[in-house]
Formats: C-alpha cells, structure tokens, sequence
C-alpha cells in the first residue's frame, strides 16, 4: 500500500514536470542565426560571383582549353591538364564550365527572376537578373553550341529534371530581346539595391551594361545575320554603353576572397602553366607597355624549385613564350633555338600583378567596347571614326593595368607611346581590331574564345602537336557535352546532336560560320 502511494505521487510529479518542460520548447530549438531564406539581390550577387570561376577545379577548363585554344597561355603537361594544348578532347576539363555554370549559376539566376518578376518592388533586381541571365547563356552557348534554354534551371521550380535543347539561333534572338527589354525597364527611380556587388544598386551603370553585352551578343551575329547584327549594334549605341572604366563590370578580390586563376596558378599549378610564344612575341614585337604587366620570367630556372624572387624578370627583352605543339618531353627539343634552360625557364603570368591573389576579374570593359564599335564602324553600322574608336579601346586597356596594382599603373608617356605606333590602317582593319581585342581580354578565356572564333583573328598559326584529334579544323571550334548528359538527359541532348553536328570538338556552333 505504501509503495503504491510512493508510486502514485512520483507519477503525479512527473505529469506536472513535463507541461513545464514544454513551454517554451519552440523557442529554444528555433535556430535564429542561420537564414531558411535569401533575398533575391543576395542570390544574385552568388550568380555574378560563380560566373567568373567557382573554385580552385573549375579553373581547369579556362586554363586547358580557353587559353591554350586562344594561343596566350599553354601546358606541355598532359594527363589531367591536357586540352588545347594538344587539341584533344579532356571530359573533365571540357565539362567544368558547364558543371558549374548549370549547378551554381543558372539555377541562381533562373530563381530570382522567378521570384522577382511579380514583384513590382524589385522591378530593377529583376531586371538585372534578366541582364545577368542573358550573359551566364551567352558564354554557355557561345562554349558549347545548341544548350538548355528555356527550361533550364526550372528543377527546383518546375520539376523539369531533363531540359531540353534549344538551338544556338533561337537563344540569341531571345538573348537580345531579353537584353532590350531588362535594360529599357530598369528604372533609376526606385530605391537602389545597395547589397548590389557589381554598381551598388546604380541603375545607370546596370543599363550601360545591358547595353554593352546588347552590342557583344549583337557583333556575335556578324556573319551569320548581319541585317540583325546591325539593328540591334544601333539600338545598342542609342541606348548607351560603357562609358569608360569606371563602368566596367568587374569582380574584386580579397586576400580571403582569392582570384581562383591566382590561387591555382600560385599553388597546385605554380610550375605548369606558361605564356605561349605568339602571345609573348607580338607583345614584344609591338613594344607592348603591357608586357611587363602580364608577365613574369624566372630567369636560367632548371626546376620548379628554382622559379624564386632572385629570377624573377618582368623585362621585356627577357621574357620568351613557350612554343607551341610540345609535350613535357619534346619540349625540350626548343631549349637550344629559343635559349632557355629548361621548360621552368619559359615566361609565365605575373603572380605579382595580374595573377596577384586580390586581382580583379573584368566581365565587359569600356576597352573591349569601343573596339567592339570600331568594328562596326569600319562595317559601315554606326557613325563615327573607327580609327577613333580603336585608339579609344586601346588606351581604355592601357589604363586599366591601374586597377591590378599600383605599379602595374602606366604613365600617359607610356600610354601615347605606344598608341603613337599603333597607326590604324582601316585595310587591315578588321585584323587590327580584333587583336587589339585578344590582348584587352586577356585572362576572359570565355571571351578570347568566341571573339577568336567570330572574326578569325589574331591570325594564329595552326596548334602543331602531332597527336591533335583534329581532323578538319585547324582549331577547336566547340567544346563537346559532359559525358553526364548521357546519363541524365541523352534524348534532348541526341536531338541536339542530330540537329547541330557531331559532339566532338569540330562541330562549329551557328554564329561560327566559314
């Protein structure tokens, strides 16, 4: 009886213990720090940052294809690295812009729209969404050829888990519409988006920039449908564009937050990649202020070991590119005619300048816009000097060293120098332009790679290493699809296939025309 009333008033406390315990339960396991949502702007800022490159992995497709395929900076290594330095397919480096573009990229930028577009109160955070959309499909396109447009990055949204292709012809024409129509709308009158980490919410400098990718996707179009090419250089000219550099749209780095180029080249990667010959040489031949700028020399160096500070030459007389078409052993057969002291003895990007770890990443620059317009002038599209415009994009380039580091700054002596000599002869024109352009977008592998396709210059020597898989290109003309597509989405990517060309590094996307 007594144990059963010592039982009965245990039981009794405990009833009363428990409504105590749960009061105030919710709260205390509410986690109040970590965010369960984004704001639109934070989610874009994410977008912009993962277009230029992601991490320390995704640095190998610009690193193995888009600068080797351009002729500024080469391997001779092989294996993991190999890509336009031999003009053979690597799946894994073939696929990284991909990977990252189609997992971080559009599924960042396709979520804001989709969130913003029925809110009035974010009409210019749309806006520019639309405006970076255009851009993150233009460089998957202009790589890759017929892609996922429409439905891309709609997982998430609408459970499309296999997008389907659409042809490169349609996406540009939705590209420039896209472009028209964002720009046009945004609207300097409502409150800025100050967390904005390209302007700072500054409208104006949002619609210079739509109007300045409005130009690049137009040019894209020179060959393939100049009557459209033209209609909407016009109207990009009309709108406004990129003023000077001041309005560039450029990505800046930390100490902490590195310039992943930087970071792979000064670690992992130090002793493996160097400029190429013609790259070195054309600057050298043109006594080029920017060379010391771009490049670095470690002097008499027979190993990685002994690339330090004691060597290092930023001279230009003693800087020499590394020839193309050799492997990590043949390449040794240029030791004697190009007198270095072994392949650690070639010129590389300067760590110091343009490679330093808080070096910026430019998107769209004031030079490549004004040459862009010479171009069009000298086709007779819009009014004004070519000649003008050509200078112009030159000394916008010039100039632009200031913003790697103070002693990469050039002086206006420099600068009329060197524009003094670069005399514009509109017969050459075209060639003059667009290797101006291939020097001022040096290290925008993305970009290097389309403008090289679409106007076929520089006039680069064909890549002679004997064991190219190139069978009737001289150069790579296209990236091919991640052997993932066969996996998760083989049907679209079969029609895409079929309707475009073979999936291999020939097949030449729809602008590309001969």
């Amino acid at each position: 009886m007594r144990l059963h009333i010592k039982l009965t008033l245990v039981l009794l406390l405990f009833m009363g213990i428990l409504p105590a315990c749960d009061k105030g339960f919710d709260e205390l396991n509410t986690n109040k720090v970590d965010p369960t949502s984004l704001a639109p702007s934070l989610i874009l800022n994410k977008a912009i940052i993962s277009t230029t490159y992601l991490n320390g992995g995704s640095t190998l497709g610009m690193l193995c294809y888009h600068f080797g395929i351009v002729q500024q900076i080469i391997t001779p290594y092989g294996s993991s690295l190999s890509g336009g330095n031999y003009n053979q397919l690597n799946n894994n480096n073939a696929a990284s812009l991909w990977n990252n573009f189609y997992r971080n990229v559009v599924k960042q930028i396709v979520a804001v729209v989709d969130q913003t577009k029925d809110d009035p109160m974010q009409n210019n955070t749309y806006q520019s969404a639309r405006i970076w959309k255009a851009y993150t499909f233009m460089i998957l396109t202009d790589t890759y050829g017929d892609i996922p447009y429409f439905e891309a990055g709609k997982g998430f949204i609408d459970e499309v888990i296999a997008p389907k292709y659409d042809s490169q012809e349609v996406i540009y024409k939705d590209i420039l519409k896209e472009l028209e129509e964002a720009t046009a709308a945004l609207n300097a009158g409502e409150a800025p988006v100050t967390t904005d980490i390209l302007y700072g919410g500054n409208v104006g400098n949002w619609k210079k920039l739509g109007y300045s990718l409005m130009l690049r996707a137009a040019m894209r179009l020179s060959k393939v449908d100049p009557a459209t090419a033209q209609t909407f250089v016009k109207k990009a000219v009309a709108g406004g564009l990129i003023e000077s550099n001041a309005d560039n749209s450029i990505i800046r780095h930390t100490s902490i937050y590195n310039n992943y180029i930087a970071n792979h080249l000064t670690a992992r990667e130090k002793t493996n990649f160097y400029l190429t010959e013609p790259f070195v040489n054309y600057l050298k031949n043109n006594n080029d202020p920017r060379l010391p700028i771009f490049a670095v020399r470690y002097v008499g160096a027979k190993g990685g070991p002994e690339q330090v500070a004691s060597r290092a030459s930023s001279a230009p007389e003693d800087q020499i590119g590394m020839p193309m078409g050799y492997n990590d052993v043949s390449i040794a057969s240029t030791f004697a005619t190009t007198g270095v002291a072994s392949l650690w003895d070639y010129t590389q990007a300067n760590l110091s300048t343009v490679l330093k770890l808080d070096a910026p990443e430019f998107h769209v620059t004031y030079s490549q816009t004004q040459l862009l317009l010479a171009e069009a002038a000298l086709r007779g599209w819009i009014a004004g000097d070519a000649a003008e415009y050509y200078k112009n994009g030159i000394r916008a380039n010039l100039e632009q060293m200031a913003y790697y580091d103070e002693k990469a700054a050039l002086s206006e002596d420099q600068i009329s120098t060197y524009l003094a000599s670069q005399n514009f002869d509109p017969s050459k024109g075209f060639e003059q332009i667009n290797t101006q352009y291939w020097v001022s977008s040096f290290l925008d592998g993305n970009e290097t790679f389309a403008n090289f396709r679409r106007s076929g210059f520089p006039a680069l020597q064909k890549n002679p290493y004997p064991g190219s898989e190139l069978k009737t290109e001289d150069f790579i003309r296209r990236l091919p699809y991640p052997d993932g597509e066969i996996v998760v989405n083989s049907a679209n990517m079969n029609e895409a296939i079929a309707r475009q060309g073979p999936n291999d590094l020939e097949t030449r996307v729809w602008w590309d025309k001969k």
